[in-house]
């Protein structure tokens, strides 16, 4: 069997819909499973409804739900008729009817707690997943529609849930027996708790239930379909040269990933490497264009890549006590652990220690308990750039014309992956575009 996940933009309106579903029909008979995201912008315009609702507009965050409905409903009487039409129309009207309802709460009580943001931005992957249902069983095709919910166990950590893969697993196995001539359809993104509360996986984490699937499942392949022709080797939208990149490991794209890269999300990876699945990255609108495949190895080393991550804070802790001190960075580290905060790069000497953060909502109360360790400094409006590639440090002429390309723009830290398989440079956050550019006009003409 096979796992095929469509992006917002593969699924934002009806052609777009029909497309995929054409995809999907053309792999009929590798027993395919389709994960959907939401409409593209839908779950941008779902948050502005919670942030109306908690400003007390409550008024205005139903007129945002209403152009939703409104959008969904265009689309259902554009491609369907008949009983499909009126089964699309109810499930809609069902889903509205307890998004307006959890979103007159939270403007009443001018609160929008975790548990509510989730269940309300887990409505956008319900309604679009209704209408590919619809859509396929008017074109013949044999599908069954499942609520992602009832199948993704996880965790109580609302919007960045964590999934108990046992429990999802049985549940999965339990709810579908992948055949060929038979479609299953259900959401990414979303999953519940013990409670049976929704969950989200994050933003990007359609991507993370379509492996999920996939793994437990034992896919064959891992299909993403996103706008454009695979992974890039760097965002066209930047350098209209970028290339597509023929074949990328599964190492390299989750470096890509994490370092800003939006094709794959980095938790994509993660399930798929357990089974040894390879995933695609294909377009949707060139099904038969060229594509990018991630597997366990690649054929050569050096550069794939070059992405780039703004909105990065720089914390430096400098002390004496740390020379030849036993546990001094464990204590360290602890600290962001325990405000839930994840570190990306770090650069460390005799007295000091660097590390880039992305997440500062907790920044006041980092540095405090980090004062208490040495004196710290936080330097803000930076950015990651980050070149990608098995063993690309190993030839020091990369590392030549890197620094070579980046001339005149002030480096603030580097960092050699301890995996042979980035290097990263902080820049300020204005100079990151024009350091990407000029970067891969030196690696890739």
């Amino acid at each position: 069997m096979i796992v095929l996940k469509f992006g917002g933009t593969s699924v934002q309106d009806s052609a777009s819909m029909n497309r995929a579903l054409a995809i999907t029909a053309e792999r009929i008979d590798k027993a395919p499973v389709l994960i959907s995201s939401a409409m593209a912008k839908i779950t941008d315009s779902l948050i502005e409804t919670t942030v109306e609702a908690v400003a007390g507009n409550g008024t205005r965050a139903l007129e945002i739900v209403d152009a939703i409905k409104e959008r969904h409903l265009k689309c259902a009487y554009e491609f369907l008729k008949g009983k499909n039409l009126d089964y699309a129309g109810s499930r809609i009207n069902e889903i509205i009817t307890e998004l307006r309802s959890i979103l007159r709460g939270c403007a009443y009580l001018k609160e929008c707690s975790p548990q509510s943001y989730d269940a309300v931005i887990s409505c956008g992957e319900l309604l679009s997943t209704v209408l590919l249902h619809a859509r396929a069983l008017e074109m013949g095709i044999d599908a069954v529609w499942l609520d992602s919910r009832q199948l993704i166990k996880t965790d109580s950590v609302y919007g960045e849930a964590s999934v108990d893969f046992e429990l999802t697993a049985a549940a999965v196995r339990n709810a579908i027996s992948p055949q060929p001539g038979k479609l299953y359809i259900a959401q990414g993104f979303i999953g519940s708790d013990s409670n049976s509360l929704t969950t989200t996986l994050g933003r990007g984490g359609s991507d993370y239930s379509a492996a999920i699937f996939g793994s437990i499942l034992d896919a064959r392949e891992i299909q993403i379909w996103t706008d454009v022709n695979g992974i890039m080797t760097t965002d066209p939208r930047l350098v209209p040269e970028a290339k597509t990149i023929n074949e990328i490991s599964y190492e390299e794209a989750a470096e890509l990933a994490f370092f800003g890269a939006k094709v794959v999300h980095p938790a994509t990876i993660q399930p798929a490497v357990s089974k040894k699945i390879p995933v695609t990255v294909l377009n949707t609108r060139d099904p038969e264009g060229i594509f990018t495949r991630i597997a366990e190895k690649t054929a050569y080393e050096g550069l794939k890549a070059i992405s780039g991550k703004k909105n990065v804070t720089l914390v430096t802790v400098v002390s004496s006590r740390m020379m030849n001190a036993v546990g001094f960075l464990a204590r360290l580290f602890a600290i962001f652990q325990d405000h839930n905060t994840s570190v990306d790069l770090v650069s460390t000497s005799e007295v000091s220690v660097s590390m880039t953060i992305n997440k500062t909502d907790k920044l006041a109360e980092i540095k405090a308990d980090l004062e208490k360790l040495g004196s710290v400094s936080i330097e803000e409006d930076k950015a990651i750039v980050c070149l990608v590639g098995k063993g690309i440090w190993k030839d020091s002429r990369n590392i030549t014309k890197a620094f070579a390309a980046l001339e005149g723009t002030k480096i603030r830290m580097i960092s050699l992956g301890a995996s042979d398989t980035n290097l990263s440079a902080l820049v300020p956050s204005h100079k990151l575009n024009e350091a990407i550019v000029a970067l891969h006009k030196a690696f890739f003409g």
